[in-house]
């Protein structure tokens, strides 16, 4: 019996080269811009960029690098599970965003800016830039490859997935941080994985 999260393969169709190049570049902008509205706050995130901001916040290290290498352990598990192509678009989005977050605060910068808005546009702007990666068979790496694979295999959402796995990272971040930045930070968090588990249904898809 077929899955109810397959498109029936006459339905089908594959992205044009094209079509990924320009899918990529809104998704990543997209999803880049949020990353520096929530970082430009001092707040973090949850799945592996909450990780490398964590680090980067301690260290003092640029986000981009260290998330770049958090990120490198993933791609064998993408690469035996879920593909060659899978795996080579997600490199080439993470090194895009680990590059786009730490350069596009030189051209845009905030006297002020509302912790609740920063968050909110922080929660759209990069849950929709994730589903354009989704969309087209990339992702920024990390616990969001585990999140794809548990729900081509068992149609539990991602979104799900990854709101689970930031329950624990708060958890241990109210620890770590002031409970106002723990806060914001979940609150954040929430919107961003709510965007995905919404939105991110492979059997409305027609394009493959």
């Amino acid at each position: 019996m077929p899955s109810p999260f397959t498109i029936p393969s006459e339905f089908r169709q594959s992205h044009t080269p094209w079509e990924d190049v320009q899918g990529f570049f809104i998704a990543l902008l997209t999803a880049s811009v949020g990353l520096v509205f929530l970082t430009s706050l001092g707040f973090i995130t949850g799945q592996t960029a909450g990780l490398a901001l964590i680090i980067s916040y301690a260290t003092g290290w640029a986000f981009g690098p260290v998330f770049f290498v958090i990120n490198m352990p993933f791609y064998v598990l993408a690469w035996k599970r879920l593909g060659a192509e899978f795996t080579l678009k997600s490199i080439f989005c993470v090194t895009v965003l680990s590059v786009a977050v730490d350069y596009i605060p030189l051209g845009m910068a905030f006297e002020y800016l509302n912790p609740v808005l920063g968050v909110v546009i922080f929660g759209v702007l990069t849950g929709f830039g994730l589903l354009g990666c989704f969309r087209h068979k990339g992702s920024l790496g990390g616990l969001g490859v585990v999140a794809l694979l548990i729900q081509d295999k068992t149609g539990f959402r991602a979104g799900y997935v990854q709101l689970l796995v930031d329950a624990v990272l708060f958890a241990l971040a109210y620890f770590l941080f002031d409970t106002r930045v723990v806060l914001y930070s979940l609150f954040g968090a929430v919107i961003l994985n709510g965007v995905i588990a919404f939105n991110h249904r492979p059997d409305r898809y027609i394009a493959d």
